[in-house]
């Protein structure tokens, strides 16, 4: 009787360790499929365009540019290179952006765009191209880049402001937010009305979203934002994924869970104003992208963080490819493609798996 009791015990954890290793082990399979797919994508973003090319000659001009035809070189390098690599960076940066203001504020629908901080950068670049009004100072050729990030900047302060009166709830920050977004829209609405015709054209342009003016620049700095975010959300993941549980259970953990909202929302807040300031406004990756990633390996922010970055980069740059390849000799706004494809995705995500989103 002893040996059988003793046997069940052993088997119990041995069974417990096993399922974690496995769960493990599909993760990190999960996680490289995903970016073996995103750099394939990337290729293929790449080589598709007016002129297209085969993804041989793309390789070759990426690894040894010195010896494919200058035209290649030109085309691969200084042209859809920067783009390519836009969609990767944007894509990354509002999934993770959406993804930590989902778990931040415990709502599934809380993303740059439903808190207001795109329209807040909307109204902050229809401000430049309307008006010709400066916010930052020596903006220079970035008037519009940089009104457009110093108002997503000032969006997400205010929402973190309000979090700092006493008795303010999560729900009353995401109200907030949706407030905030209502408000610049109808001051964009004004802008809208008594522009001229060329600079309304402009602004409906630059509000649907384009990769099209992608520079190794713009690039560079993109790049920067998400370097610099990235390990402040790494080193605080294991605190991340307990505030999953509330916030009751998160101080109880030792967590001073207002500290840890304000330190991510604003890491949110520069990843989502450097994407929209330099795309334009680009919907539903912040939203659906976490989503994707948090049915395919879970809450635990070692792995939900990097996934959600690549599920988002992903998209993104499939829509990039569409977007060159949908209408022959047209060139869509992403933002456009990324809104009829993620609204009926998400809806059906929602549909299929209601019970295992949050549970």
């Amino acid at each position: 009787m002893k040996a059988t009791t003793s046997s069940a015990t052993d088997i119990r954890p041995r069974s417990t360790v096993d399922r974690y290793l496995a769960r493990q082990r599909r993760q990190r399979w999960l996680i490289a499929v995903t970016t073996v797919a995103t750099l394939t994508t990337l290729l293929i973003d790449i080589a598709t365009g007016p002129g297209p090319y085969p993804l041989s000659a793309v390789l070759h001009a990426l690894v040894l540019p010195g010896e494919v035809p200058r035209i290649l070189q030109v085309v691969v390098w200084d042209v859809r290179l920067p783009v390519a690599l836009m969609a990767i960076v944007v894509g990354a940066s509002l999934a993770i952006a959406g993804a930590e203001m989902q778990t931040l504020l415990n709502n599934p629908l809380a993303d740059p765009f439903t808190l207001g901080i795109s329209s807040a950068a909307s109204f902050g670049a229809a401000l430049a191209i309307v008006l010709g009004l400066g916010i930052v100072p020596l903006a220079g050729t970035l008037l519009v880049t940089g009104n457009a990030f110093a108002l997503a900047m000032l969006a997400s302060l205010m929402i973190w402001g309000l979090s700092r009166l006493r008795g303010v709830s999560i729900q009353t920050m995401v109200l907030m937010g949706i407030a905030i977004m209502f408000f610049f829209n109808a001051l964009l609405g004004v802008l809208q009305y008594v522009a001229s015709a060329q600079s309304l054209q402009q602004l409906v342009f630059w509000s649907l979203g384009s990769l099209s003016k992608a520079s190794w620049t713009k690039v560079g700095l993109a790049m920067l934002a998400l370097l610099v975010t990235l390990p402040v959300f790494a080193r605080s993941h294991w605190r991340l994924t307990a505030l999953r549980l509330g916030d009751v259970q998160a101080k109880a953990m030792g967590i001073d869970v207002g500290r840890l909202r304000l330190r991510m929302l604003l890491c949110c807040a520069l990843l989502s104003a450097t994407a929209v300031a330099f795309v334009g406004t680009i919907g539903f990756v912040g939203l659906v992208g976490p989503h994707i990633a948090r049915l395919l390996v879970g809450e635990d922010q070692r792995v939900f963080l990097p996934m959600s970055a690549l599920t988002g980069a992903l998209i993104l740059s499939l829509t990039s490819i569409l977007s060159k390849t949908l209408v022959p000799g047209i060139l869509l706004p992403v933002g456009i493609l990324t809104a009829l494809i993620g609204l009926p995705f998400f809806v059906s995500l929602i549909l299929r798996s209601r019970r295992e989103l949050w549970g």
